[in-house]
């Protein structure tokens, strides 16, 4: 079954612990609704960089990548179904990006 990554771009972060635990139990509850076709529930990133031929751009350009995880579908429509469950759509400030991993 082919394979595809989501990649998070945006989100909040918790402004408190028990609000950080709440968003948690909505993630885990997300990728357990996946069951097995979540085969790698990622994880969040730290601030990146963006590297190109003539300079590093601090803060990871104007999209910064803020997390990922790979799954598994039928289609890419599977996939981007799957995705629209995402909690990091929810309050408007993310969106997931959804590609399929080439094998090689």
């Amino acid at each position: 079954m082919p394979k595809y990554i989501f990649a998070y771009h945006g989100g909040s972060k918790p402004e408190t612990p028990e609000a950080g635990a709440q968003e948690m139990e909505k993630w885990l509850s997300w990728r357990d609704g996946m069951g097995a076709k979540c085969v790698d529930f990622g994880a969040p990133v730290g601030i990146s960089k963006t590297v190109s031929v003539s300079e590093i751009h601090q803060h990871g350009g104007s999209n910064p990548l803020s997390g990922y995880s790979i799954v598994q579908a039928e289609t890419e429509s599977e996939a981007c179904e799957m995705a629209q469950g995402c909690p990091i759509l929810k309050d408007g400030k993310g969106t997931v990006e959804v590609a399929p991993i080439m094998e090689m």
